[in-house]
């Protein structure tokens, strides 16, 4: 935990406490090897038994089990516990039962510390570009190139900005005003940060944008097959107002030309 939060700049301080550990107890050998597979060295740990000094001091129990839980509300309101997933003990059992017991304690940290995490939208600068070509790569099956995406910063109809959370570049949406009238070129969120509402803060922040420079309209295309993204414009004020026949390869596809209209 302690790993993960410095790694997202979290202002967070992480104990560790037992129900009914042995005050001074050393880590075992498999326990120090799995956690540093993940980046975190134990050895110097000694166990602790929860006090009442602990249930006074602290704004949220991170319980491994629902039975931990259950031992503490009698002493807690239950808001200020959560349960990490029902994290099976791996004492007594061999390396590889320790190693898949860190790999479900940080698959679900990770989980628990999303809603910790802010995913701020800002321009797109040299810096991103980068990553922004990843994500065209990892999302389109015909990417722009580096080169393409860096002359948008140059462009002065287009407007790029990004998403990022953790400070790793997660998605992004490209723009172009002409006059009064708004394109949307791409909008992109890694597949493994989709369903946070990534995407939807993208779009938002781009309507904002089209409508405060005074556009009578902002516009795209989709995939008709895109369900997905149709729903989440429809959802933003987009409206359906016909199809381009075969507008993608790879596969070949029509697009849904979905606009949503200002004045």
């Amino acid at each position: 935990m302690r790993v993960k939060v410095g790694k997202r700049k979290l202002n967070i301080v992480c104990e560790s406490a037992g129900i009914s550990a042995f005050p001074g107890d050393t880590v075992t050998e498999n326990a120090v090897k799995a956690a540093l597979v993940f980046g975190a060295d134990i050895s110097s740990h000694r166990a602790r038994r929860l006090s009442e000094y602990m249930l006074n001091g602290y704004d949220l129990f991170v319980c491994m089990t629902q039975s931990h839980k259950n031992a503490l509300l009698p002493f807690l309101p239950e808001e200020k516990l959560y349960v990490l997933g029902n994290v099976p003990d791996p004492y007594g059992g061999d390396e590889e039962v320790y190693l898949q017991c860190a790999e479900k304690i940080s698959s679900e940290i990770d989980k628990f510390l999303e809603q910790f995490c802010e995913t701020e939208i800002h321009p797109m600068t040299e810096d991103a570009v980068k990553a922004v070509s990843a994500i065209e790569k990892e999302c389109f099956s015909i990417p722009w190139s580096e080169d393409g995406i860096r002359e948008e910063l140059t462009n002065e109809n287009a407007r790029f900005f990004v998403a990022e959370k953790n400070g790793e570049i997660v998605g992004y949406m490209g723009m172009h005003i002409v006059l009064d009238e708004c394109y949307i070129a791409n909008v992109a969120v890694l597949p493994s940060c989709r369903r946070q509402g990534i995407g939807e803060r993208l779009v938002s922040n781009g309507i904002d944008i089209a409508e405060k420079e005074g556009c009578a309209f902002i516009t795209l295309e989709v995939r008709v097959s895109n369900s997905a993204a149709v729903t989440l414009y429809e959802k933003k004020g987009f409206e359906k107002m016909g199809e381009r026949k075969n507008f993608y390869s790879d596969p070949t596809e029509n697009a849904l030309i979905m606009t949503k209209f200002f004045k």
